[in-house]
């Protein structure tokens, strides 16, 4: 019969803490030199692609729109700015920060498994089982709203905002950082997003969100959703729509995931009443 684990003083909390800080740390570092040392890859390849008239994702709008016979505003000839640099030293600090960022983004499935192995021993069996999988689906949630916030978000609101002149005789240049940020803001806060499920998940087991909650203010949400998405697309009900739909659909799934985990605590704990919305 194994031993029972021992139990760590507070001091050796802190060590384990400082130690997985250090490790998620490290693990950052990595990719961040990585992205750094393959830098055509991470800029002509990646970065500057969505300025590029020949992104996938222009052309897979101009195909479906003659496809279902639409006009080619779908088509973009040109996403109507150019690039710039201003400040001596931009391009290598623009660089370092976008290494940076990839790196994140590549450690993060490291980053979450650390905390998951800090946290774990502190939960008992069942907790543990409940929440097994996490480090698997909160990467794979993450990543998929940085994929969809690349060729989805990102494209339209170049193509919309690069094209956008108050008048003809004002050319668009762009700073270079302007563009970055605009790259690197709708990726990782679109993979921040797509982590709703998560949230709902743990909320929901704590009491404090429960589907009729969530049902409640189905409308509300989805006027902020529509809001949103009429912000930083064309101004088109389909590109509008093609942004609504997986947010509204995070949304849905959210509930039901917040459905299934109530009835999972009812059943554990009959006696107990799970808040049903707080």
């Amino acid at each position: 019969m194994a031993e029972p684990r021992k139990e760590m003083t507070f001091l050796e909390h802190l060590e384990e803490l400082r130690w997985t800080l250090v490790r998620s740390a490290l693990a950052i570092v990595v990719g961040t030199v990585l992205a750094f040392w393959f830098k055509d890859v991470v800029f002509d390849t990646i970065i500057l692609a969505p300025q590029r008239p020949d992104f996938i994702t222009y052309r897979a709008f101009c195909w479906a729109a003659i496809r279902l016979g639409l006009d080619r505003s779908f088509c973009a000839d040109s996403t109507g700015f150019t690039l710039m640099n201003t400040q001596m030293g931009g391009q290598f600090m623009t660089h370092l920060m976008v290494s940076f960022v990839m790196g994140a983004i590549l450690a993060v499935p490291y980053v979450l498994w650390e905390i998951w192995r800090f946290v774990k021993p502190a939960l008992k069996g069942t907790e543990q089982r409940a929440v097994s999988g996490v480090v698997f689906f909160s990467s794979l949630l993450f990543l998929l709203g940085v994929v969809f916030g690349y060729y989805v978000l990102t494209p339209m609101s170049i193509q919309f905002l690069g094209t956008y002149t108050v008048s003809a005789s004002v050319p668009n240049l762009v700073d270079l950082n302007s563009y970055i940020g605009t790259v690197t803001s709708l990726t990782l806060w679109t993979g921040v997003v797509f982590e709703l499920p998560l949230f709902v998940y743990f909320f929901a087991r704590m009491g404090l969100v429960g589907p009729t909650f969530l049902r409640t203010y189905r409308k509300h949400a989805y006027v902020v959703i529509l809001i949103v998405a009429a912000i930083i697309t064309p101004p088109d009900v389909t590109s509008q729509i093609l942004v609504s739909l997986p947010l509204i659909a995070l949304y849905e799934g959210s509930i039901l995931l917040a459905a299934r985990t109530e009835r999972r605590l009812q059943r554990a704990n009959p006696t107990t009443t799970v808040a049903q919305a707080r």
